[in-house]
């Protein structure tokens, strides 16, 4: 099971990332770091700046065929910058158009309603994208976390990080089949 993580190159809510990244080589897979740019990505602990992680493939380098799966850590800069490039939204759409699974929690629904993926899913996140998650045609709930199959793909997504535990063991499992 290789599995792509999709970051800016800061911003990320470092638990978002690891708990999941975590999660992929507990079941026996590879996640690869995948960025809009090279070097490492800076990590943050809500405001607070945390570690930094070497990214192993840029989305120029990047192609959705060597991946099972996509995960999109949040944080609230993080999809923020990655639904301002336009290979990094091709990149998410691509698991779409591929019929991958893909992953989200917490604001990284973002980069999803960018590309256009989240009409006619259901879907959550933070609750502030509720609003931006109706307006592109998706319908938002409040749970733990949600799987949609009523697409090209499996989607799960998951609130914040109170729900890792739950959005991890999800996604893994739907990642897995």
């Amino acid at each position: 099971m290789q599995v792509a993580f999709l970051v800016a190159p800061e911003g990320i809510e470092q638990v978002e990332l690891t708990e999941p990244w975590q999660a992929v080589i507990d079941a026996g897979g590879t996640p690869k770091l995948v960025s809009t740019e090279s070097g490492r990505v800076q990590a943050f602990h809500h405001l607070d700046k945390a570690d930094t992680f070497p990214v192993d493939r840029t989305v120029d380098q990047a192609q959705v065929d060597d991946f099972d799966g996509l995960v999109l850590p949040g944080g609230v800069a993080n999809p923020d910058a990655l639904r301002m490039n336009e290979k990094a939204v091709a990149f998410a759409r691509g698991f779409f158009d591929a019929g991958k699974p893909v992953a989200a929690i917490c604001h990284a629904p973002w980069t999803l309603i960018e590309a256009d993926v989240v009409r006619d899913r259901t879907l959550t996140s933070w609750p502030s994208l509720r609003t931006d998650i109706q307006n592109a045609g998706g319908t938002w709930v409040d749970e733990q976390v949600k799987v949609c199959t009523g697409g090209p793909n499996t989607l799960i997504t998951s609130r914040k990080p109170d729900d890792l535990k739950a959005f991890c063991d999800t996604f893994v499992k739907e990642f897995k089949s």
